[in-house]
């Protein structure tokens, strides 16, 4: 029986990262083997990646499209090195962010050639595609209102985002994208309001996945 592969999308302060954990919480209780990863990050060459792209003090003058190739080089390793071992040995895989975040943040966000972002993310990822995406819809101010009340409590180096650093309209083109992505997959990628209480979102990210995992035999943790 083939495991889920599950990723968790949305823009800034929607949620996922509560969310990713609760989910993994419950599956392990129920006996199976869970990996939960982020994007950009999940290997140490990712997580230098990551560091490059959103906290370093030298990244102010990386252009659109670098900021697009590194994303993908983090998720080629990612693939190669963790997801299609883990799901290869029987672990449900959760990813906070994959290649949906790709097409909105670059794609929409930055502007970039639609078809370009595609071929790239291709050769990232190959065939290695998810079986289901939750997309944490949340309005803009509620994304801002978020993102700075978290801000404070980041220990250095990471108070610094680079792409938490672009402007309104940045954003609402992101916003936009996964609007599009959604509507262009609507059998993967479900979507739901995230600015309600966190026991419903639990509930209403359980109703999505529950039929994934429910003919899985339970395994060790």
């Amino acid at each position: 029986m083939k495991v889920p592969f599950i990723t968790f999308e949305g823009t800034e302060g929607s949620g996922k990262t509560t969310q990713i954990s609760l989910l993994a919480d419950r599956l392990r209780s129920m006996g199976h083997r869970v990996r939960t990863l982020r994007e950009p990050g999940g290997t140490p060459i990712g997580e230098e990646i990551r560091h490059t792209l959103k906290h370093s003090p030298a990244n102010h003058a990386m252009t659109a499209e670098a900021e697009l190739l590194l994303m993908n080089a983090s998720r080629a390793q990612l693939v190669r090195e963790v997801i299609r071992p883990a799901l290869a040995a029987g672990e449900i895989v959760l990813c906070d962010r994959y290649y949906d975040s790709t097409t909105a943040y670059q794609g929409y966000g930055r502007e970039l050639d639609l078809q370009m972002v595609r071929n790239i993310v291709d050769v990232a990822v190959g065939e290695t595609r998810p079986d289901l995406t939750l997309l944490f819809v949340v309005s803009q101010g509620v994304s801002e209102a978020r993102r700075l009340a978290r801000q404070p409590t980041l220990p250095l180096p990471f108070k610094r985002d680079r792409i938490e650093e672009a402007g309104q309209s940045f954003f609402v083109r992101v916003a936009k994208g996964y609007q599009a992505i959604a509507a262009a997959e609507p059998q993967r990628v479900r979507q739901f309001d995230a600015t309600g209480d966190v026991a419903k979102i639990q509930a209403a990210i359980w109703d999505l996945v529950q039929p994934l995992v429910k003919r899985l035999k339970t395994q060790a943790v």
